[in-house]
């Protein structure tokens, strides 16, 4: 008997593809989403899955709903007082200090996701390596793939305000989105792009395990590892 791995569904490829257009800034803060009938029309979804995905951004906080009137997009604030300026993140340092609330943050939502998480849940965070792995064998960068699974560990956690924090920190989260790894003399992004997909594989493996302990040590070494090299990098150009 053949057996075919799950795959992500149309209502969670909806969601994905409207959140990342609202944190790219296409669908802006205040403004209105399209309408039911042009998103089915633009996607070849039926209205239930258009409306399961508008239904999963109200709940993760990136929508507000207005009866009759349409979904709009929110602000999307964590805290009344906690901002990261991003214009402060060109150096490595600054990159550091993200990293550090980041391993504090997913050390926990990773525990949670392992004893939480449900199969459609690790489904997605299955196909987003998929999707990593093929950019990889492509030579592309593979933030968008990278960034899902975290989010995707956000999400199992069952708890909405680590998904709240994570998208609000965004592409933060993934420091080569800012920093050029060659940059700092590090080991050439395909060899860099594998070690880093090794280590999210062990993490999807203990998740998939239901090992909670596992996941967190999994996760800490990941993000320990690059904070490591970022580290030995400030040294070197310190100096």
């Amino acid at each position: 008997m053949s057996s075919t791995r799950p795959r992500e569904t149309l209502t969670g490829q909806l969601t994905r593809t409207l959140s990342d257009r609202i944190a790219s800034g296409l669908y802006a803060v205040g403004s209105r989403l399209p309408s039911e009938q042009d998103l089915i029309s633009e996607f070849g979804v039926s209205r239930t899955v258009v409306r399961e995905a508008i239904a999963n951004l109200r709940a993760n906080g990136r929508v507000r709903t207005m009866q009759g009137v349409g979904a709009f997009v929110m602000q999307q604030d964590v805290t009344a007082g906690f901002q990261i300026d991003t214009t402060e993140l060109s150096e490595v340092r600054d990159v550091v200090a993200v990293l550090e609330l980041r391993i504090a943050l997913e050390s926990e939502a990773v525990v949670l996701a392992a004893q939480r998480r449900t199969a459609e849940q690790l489904a997605a965070m299955k196909e987003a390596l998929r999707d990593m792995a093929s950019a990889i064998a492509r030579g592309e960068s593979a933030v968008q793939a990278d960034m899902r699974f975290h989010r995707s560990i956000a999400e199992a956690t069952g708890n909405p305000h680590f998904l709240k924090l994570f998208n609000y920190v965004g592409e933060l989260l993934i420091p080569r989105a800012r920093l050029q790894t060659t940059k700092f003399n590090a080991p050439p992004l395909p060899d860099y792009l594998a070690h880093v997909q090794r280590e999210h594989e062990q993490i999807c493996y203990a998740i998939e395990r239901q090992d909670p302990e596992a996941a967190r040590a999994a996760l800490r070494m990941h993000l320990s590892e690059s904070k490591a090299r970022l580290q030995q990098s400030l040294a070197r150009f310190s100096n």
